[in-house]
């Protein structure tokens, strides 16, 4: 007789969702209080194949190492950051999370905290609600008419340039990744950041938190706004240099801020605290009765699916495929996955199309999961929560087009994958097969033939052929005490393009970098990073 799935569910969850565990058949604890306590989630765990959590369970390398039988985790919400993905991959264990199911919530706190700040609804209303009755003090400013500025037009962004519109409010976007089409469709206008600083009066972020983004509304950026705007954070700290907004509000030059996030959380004193006309509220995006229980519902919903039938969905950490593809799939969805970084991490352009042609013995596999795995490492190293299955989501809705080819075999390799991106300046090619050790490897890069091994830290460097270039770079990263593990060389002919990947121990210094571009002789040094487990 075989045993029912066990599940521990450790957080606070609904008992609707608690219900479908046991309504699918799953034998289900529920106990919140473990949450907290991580050394009786310790002594239990190792009991269990499931586990339930939202942000107060710590699912540590500690944790992972006491659950020999545990095969999934689900969170209920998108934020992972309190469990340690890297270790659940290397124990082959899922982790799934609910990347949609607050979107909606998230984007009506962000315009509610706009009419907050634009009407100075909690300073009139504490002012009130102490006696006063000070009408002149609290002039507001409609929405109607008004330009706002959405700064990331993804998922939560798109939903708050819907509301805004039928709030009569003209729209504009900076985001790169944004086509020309979907802004059309969306009715808003696409602009470049300058832009959107000079015109909105009304600035709000929906943006992760990347080296990308971080601080993205600088001091320099923040005095290029508009005078009289008013700024709303409810995306992530550590977008917006508080300190420098404190000043601009102190000074005239803003109107009002209204934040729900912080750069130190929780924020018990900050520079926008006790501000005149500053609107803060402690990381309610997505605190509603509907998005808590959507993501409740969906994670109980998941993981029950993955522990009954094999199906995954939502997982950070492994494509959506059967238990029978995993075994022959996992290599080529790897090199697929690094084929998409490699580009991602040279492209800072909008993505109009990706094309991928999929060889020989490859093309009869789940091409889907092939895609998705690409898509997902392409758009990774601007969005970093993308997983494989919201990947092609975000990728739609940002209007990029994606093609499948497949071929019969051609060539001496007895199948590989070809990604071909096009951006609104330039075009990128590159390929990949999968050897008979298992292992990805690049075979081509910009139309050049190469064999290159995929390694945690790559340095990628483009440039005429001449004498010395390998010298220079050898000379370079001992002057600045990278250490060179290997490297890699192709060109398309003598005295042509030629590529250069040096393999190094950890990440090149910036200075190493800025010497080599300061030489004129690349067109691109880029440092390249990738899961090379």
């Amino acid at each position: 007789m075989t045993m029912a799935p066990k599940v521990l569910v450790s957080d606070k969850l609904s008992e609707t969702a608690v219900q479908i565990f046991r309504d699918r058949g799953i034998d289900v604890t529920f106990d919140p209080s473990i949450g907290k306590d991580k050394d009786k989630l310790l002594d239990v765990i190792g009991d269990y194949d499931g586990l339930a959590i939202r942000s107060a369970t710590k699912v540590t390398e500690k944790i992972i190492a006491a659950a020999p039988n545990l095969k999934v985790v689900g969170r209920a919400g998108i934020g992972v950051d309190n469990v340690d993905i890297h270790e659940a991959s290397k124990k082959g264990i899922i982790v799934m999370n609910t990347p949609f199911g607050n979107s909606i919530t998230t984007a009506e706190h962000a315009i509610a905290m706009m009419f907050a700040v634009a009407r100075q609804i909690p300073e009139a209303n504490a002012s009130t609600h102490a006696g006063k009755w000070e009408k002149s003090r609290f002039m507001g400013v409609e929405l109607t008419g008004k330009t706002l500025g959405v700064i990331g037009a993804g998922n939560i962004g798109s939903i708050v340039c819907d509301r805004a519109r039928g709030l009569k409010m003209k729209v504009m976007a900076y985001d790169p990744f944004l086509s020309e089409e979907r802004a059309k469709n969306m009715g808003v206008t696409k602009v470049e950041l300058d832009d959107l600083l000079a015109h909105a009066d009304f600035i709000t972020l929906h943006v992760p938190f990347t080296e990308k983004t971080a601080n993205i509304l600088s001091a320099d950026n923040l005095k290029k706004t508009k005078k009289g705007v008013r700024i709303v954070n409810c995306a992530r700290g550590g977008l917006v240099d508080e300190a420098a907004l404190a000043a601009l509000i102190k000074d005239g030059h803003v109107a009002g801020a209204a934040f729900d996030v912080f750069k130190e959380e929780p924020a018990t004193e900050n520079p926008l605290f006790n501000l005149p006309n500053v609107v803060v509220t402690p990381h309610l995006g997505a605190a509603t009765t509907e998005a808590q229980e959507n993501v409740a519902l969906q994670v109980a919903e998941q993981m029950s699916d993955y522990l009954l039938t094999g199906a995954v969905t939502n997982a950070l950490n492994m494509p959506s495929v059967t238990a029978e593809e995993a075994a022959i799939m996992g290599p080529w969805v790897k090199l697929a996955e690094h084929l998409g970084a490699f580009v991602g991490q040279l492209t800072e352009e909008v993505i109009e199309s990706i094309e991928i042609t999929y060889n020989g013995l490859v093309k009869d596999m789940n091409l889907q999961a092939l895609n998705c795995a690409a898509i997902a490492g392409l758009m990774k190293p601007s969005n970093p929560g993308v997983n494989m299955v919201s990947a092609p989501v975000i990728a739609k809705e940002r209007g990029i087009e994606i093609s499948t080819t497949t071929q019969d075999k051609t060539g001496v390799f007895d199948g590989y994958i070809r990604l071909h991106v096009k951006t609104s300046v330039k075009e990128r090619s590159i390929a990949g097969t999968v050897f008979s050790d298992g292992k990805p490897r690049f075979i081509q890069i910009k139309g050049i033939n190469i064999d290159a091994e995929i390694g945690e830290h790559m340095l990628y460097t483009t440039n005429k052929d001449v004498p010395g270039i390998i010298g220079l770079l050898g000379q370079t990263m001992g002057e600045h005490g990278a250490n060179i593990a290997n490297f890699t060389l192709g060109r398309s002919g003598a005295g042509q393009e030629a590529i250069a990947i040096l393999y190094l121990d950890e990440q090149p210094p910036e200075g190493a970098l800025t010497q080599l571009r300061e030489t004129g002789l690349f067109q691109q040094v880029r440092p390249l990073q990738f899961d090379a487990a």
